[in-house]
């Protein structure tokens, strides 16, 4: 067990400085992740009492893998399936790993199984080698023939990651492969990393994932749905949505990782393509949240839906709608509103943005 990153004298999640029962969470290259913020958002939230938590906008699960260490009830929730299946393999699984034998059935070819070639024939020299698509073709239909949905998760969890490192930026975002192999010098990536087998990753990302499941005592699931759509009642609502910066300009995740959605959803894959895209993206699922018109009222929707619960938001001092608009929207429903604001400014990966500041409304 690795050393509690808030460590106490006892094991009250209530308390502002619980001890932490997990592994550390596991590394993420999701855009806008909080892992690295962790410590600063549970300083900012541990004199609150709660004990189930609703992380409405999961994206890379850290919040809710740190807050199941912390002892508390979670719900995951994310728009993005990948999302969903990766904390349905963390977060809700609380037992089941994937065994050698389960690696050995994901990785061999078996004759039951009349495989398709899909990403190898739809996705040539956009994103990986043919060799890798071909790999990624056999492994993501190896995946039914595990019996259990958590070690089924487990495995796309390992996809998933090993697609991303693979990948320059962690993204597909646009069609680039040749930057993995053109002969100049780069203050990005890493060769080497995008240049190692498939399999060498995914073995690796198992025993990372293995290694993340762990029984917390307390029952966790994970959704894949709208925000206001869960159901239930939460002693504390955790929102980190969609950010649109002071331009108008909005974090377009399903673009950036509609290629995990879509090997999430291999026998679907084809009919959800928007083929007029040179990168093959999923069609555009559009969203109030990345509109600079609408999202003020899914805010307020939302704040509404939660208002019995404790309501946590990390923000962006240079977001849309303003922090001062988030701030008196909270206070129509909480009596008291702090906002919290880093004094270190925190810069994400591949962002430009050196002037904006991380920001914590927390409304009670």
């Amino acid at each position: 067990m690795q050393q509690s990153l808030f460590a106490g004298t006892n094991n009250d999640a209530n308390k502002p400085h619980c001890k932490f029962i997990s592994p550390k969470p596991p590394a993420t290259r999701f855009q806008g992740s909080k892992l690295k913020l962790l410590p600063w958002i549970y300083s900012n939230i541990s004199e609150i009492c709660f004990q189930s938590v609703l992380d409405g906008f999961g994206g890379s699960g850290c919040v809710s893998h740190f807050l199941k260490g912390c002892g508390k009830a979670v719900t995951y929730n994310d728009a993005l399936v990948s999302g969903y299946l990766a904390a349905l393999a963390l977060v809700e699984n609380s037992r089941e790993c994937l065994s050698e034998s389960d690696v050995s059935v994901l990785l061999s070819m078996h004759s039951g199984v009349q495989y398709d070639n899909f990403i190898e024939r739809t996705f040539k020299d956009i994103y990986f080698t043919d060799e890798e698509n071909a790999w990624l073709d056999r492994v993501v239909q190896n995946i039914p023939l595990l019996e259990s949905r958590f070690k089924r998760a487990v495995a796309f969890y390992a996809i998933f990651q090993s697609a991303l490192v693979k990948r320059p930026y962690n993204l597909f975002h646009r069609r680039n492969l040749y930057m993995r192999f053109a002969a100049v010098e780069r203050s990005f990536g890493n060769k080497s990393t995008w240049d190692k087998p498939f399999e060498s990753h995914f073995l690796a990302f198992v025993a990372e994932a293995n290694s993340s499941v762990f029984e917390s005592g307390q029952s966790c699931r994970a959704l894949n749905s709208n925000v206001l759509e869960v159901d239930g009642v939460y002693d504390l609502v955790y929102l980190d949505p969609p950010y649109i910066n002071s331009k108008g300009v909005g974090v377009d995740y399903f673009g950036f990782y509609h290629f995990l959605d879509g090997l999430a959803d291999y026998a679907n894959w084809d009919d959800r393509i928007d083929y007029k895209s040179k990168h093959r993206r999923l069609r555009l699922k559009k969203s109030p949240w990345t509109s600079e018109r609408k999202i003020m009222g899914e805010f307020k929707a939302t704040i509404d839906r939660f208002r019995h619960s404790s309501i946590v938001i990390s923000y962006r001092s240079d977001g849309v709608p303003t922090p001062t608009e988030i701030e008196n929207a909270l206070k129509q429903v909480k009596k008291k509103v702090v906002v919290h604001e880093r004094e270190n400014k925190y810069k994400y990966a591949l962002s430009t943005n050196t002037k904006s500041t991380e920001l914590l409304f927390v409304g009670e």
